[in-house]
């Protein structure tokens, strides 16, 4: 049914109409993509397979493309291949030329008029490649790749203001700010369940839920029904890949071989991405 990348439009506009989300999992390398997209298929749920620019400048935008290329060819479930958080529009020209095919344009730490005109340019530029584009207003707290944003840095979408920037800007979808941080949490989050609501009844794209990793399911099941079309998921995926590499090192000192060690740090990664994609309530959908 699918044998190349897709856009995420129609992926977030189904889930939208459904009632679940669709997860984007943050992956560094081959290792990381083959967790995500054999979990995905055996769960026949669509996937979005997000790279920071830390995650390019490590890996190669061109190997990233490839490798998640060969993973929509190899099997039957929708993938994209989403550029996360990305700044720089010389970088969104450079993946867009290589087919990539959904963007975020992460203009929120600009005063709003010029987060506006940045992403009217990204959005001009991607539509005319067929490609999507995901926008954020609000500011969240925490570390994504190298992006630090302090507590008192942060905060939270307007829903008026979201709604004027959905309509001049044409975006796709609109990561919103309504209690989560990107990392792990120093205490229990709490999201603002009434602003997510008043957006949704102003803004008609899909919504994206980041920071999502260490929220309880049953809050972002109550975000997915406000209208969140799409989760991301980081940090919670990189810790049971370290820690079972590094537990692996430990009890075979002597090991060397990368076939092997990486084999339980793959292992420990499937099962949290199981675990999100029933989250999202994801599985089965294709």
């Amino acid at each position: 049914m699918f044998n190349c990348l897709v856009n995420t439009k129609d992926l977030l506009l189904k889930a939208q109409k459904e009632g679940y989300a669709v997860p984007a999992f943050n992956i560094h390398n081959l290792e990381t993509i083959q967790a995500v997209v054999e979990t995905a298929a055996k769960l026949r749920s669509p996937v979005i397979l997000a790279a920071t620019p830390g995650t390019f400048k490590y890996a190669g935008r061109d190997y990233i493309q490839a490798i998640a290329e060969t993973a929509a060819k190899k099997y039957s479930i929708p993938i994209a291949l989403h550029l996360d958080h990305h700044e720089n529009i010389e970088d969104i020209k450079e993946s867009i030329e290589l087919d990539t095919k959904s963007v975020m344009i992460d203009g929120s730490h600009l005063p709003f008029e010029e987060n506006i005109q940045v992403v009217k340019q990204v959005v001009e530029l991607a539509h005319s490649k067929g490609a999507t584009v995901e926008a954020e207003l609000g500011r969240l707290g925490g570390q994504e790749d190298d992006l630090v944003v302090d507590d008192d840095d942060s905060y939270y979408t307007d829903p008026q203001a979201a709604k004027e920037f959905v309509e001049r800007t044409g975006v796709d979808s609109l990561a919103v700010a309504i209690g989560t941080a990107h990392g792990l949490y120093k205490s229990a989050p709490k999201l603002d369940f009434k602003r997510l609501r008043e957006i949704r009844e102003v803004v008609s794209v899909p919504l994206v839920l980041h920071g999502a990793s260490g929220i309880p399911f049953e809050d972002v099941r109550k975000c997915i029904e406000l209208g969140c079309c799409k989760v991301n998921i980081a940090t919670e995926l990189k810790i049971p890949f370290s820690n079972a590499l590094r537990q692996y090192l430990i009890d075979h000192p002597d090991a060397n071989d990368p076939r092997k060690y990486m084999e339980p740090a793959k292992q420990a990664m499937k099962q949290v991405v199981k675990e999100k994609i029933e989250m999202c309530m994801s599985a089965n959908r294709y």
